[in-house]
């Protein structure tokens, strides 16, 4: 198999990055359902449909806000335009998802944390997303800089490159052990496992930033750096008690 992978089918090249996205989605609402079978959910149907439609609208706009902030000088015309806005970033839609459940939750006047249920699905639906960007090799804007070091890979270019979208999904299999292993503990406080979620997940973006061939910077850091240390201090409150607790 090369990078990219483009298979045909009667003739037809085949979208691979597309479908997985669209599986990404299928899978991860599906995981989310059973999850709430399962479980206890605290928060009614109606206020749920809501948190969601407020998640679904912030994660639109968010996704392609961040989109555009990774380059905003590119000179607007058409071509450019349409690119823009079928621009997206999984950061920016999880950052704006959350922003329109809170606002959500405020509008509704619901209390109650709403995130643990979605931390698993989210994690598994972007590790579906990943695996389409890693076989879309150069023809998405996922890929690494040029390296040496024994992981580059001809990602469909001719140039050895650090493979970020599979340094992502090895950690993502790793946090989802994790978090699982922890679930017990973290869940005994309500919204706690959607907040290490975020706040390891960010935090691992800004770090691996450094490895993506980013064009934009303010003051030595890529638009989506920015969202990960705006994230950090969303949830300050919740990283200085786990600091505590841990001593």
């Amino acid at each position: 198999m090369t990078i990219p992978f483009e298979p045909s089918l009667f003739g037809i090249k085949i979208n691979v990055h597309l479908i997985l996205e669209y599986l990404a989605f299928f899978i991860g609402f599906r995981y989310y359902v059973s999850l709430r079978r399962s479980s206890k959910d605290n928060i009614s149907n109606g206020n749920r449909l809501s948190i969601i439609l407020g998640a679904i609208v912030g994660a639109f706009m968010g996704s392609r806000l961040m989109g555009f902030l990774e380059n905003p000088l590119i000179p607007m015309n058409t071509d450019n335009l349409l690119q823009l806005l079928n621009t997206k970033s999984i950061m920016g839609g999880l950052f704006g998802g959350l922003i329109g459940v809170e606002l959500s939750k405020k509008i509704i006047g619901e209390k109650q944390s709403s995130g643990d249920l979605f931390t698993f699905p989210i994690i598994v639906g972007i590790l579906i997303g990943r695996l389409g960007c890693f076989l879309s090799g150069t023809n998405e804007f996922t890929y690494g800089k040029e390296t040496r070091f024994f992981t580059g890979m001809n990602l469909g270019d001719g140039v050895l490159r650090h493979p970020t979208s599979l340094y992502e999904m090895v950690f993502l299999i790793l946090l989802f052990v994790l978090l699982k292993r922890f679930s017990n503990y973290l869940e005994k406080e309500n919204g706690l496992l959607f907040k290490v979620f975020m706040l390891a997940y960010f935090g691992f973006r800004f770090f691996i930033e450094f490895l993506k061939p980013n064009v934009f910077y303010v003051l030595g850091l890529s638009s989506i750096q920015w969202l990960c240390v705006v994230c950090w201090m969303y949830y300050l409150p919740t990283l200085n008690k786990l600091v505590r607790n841990a001593y």
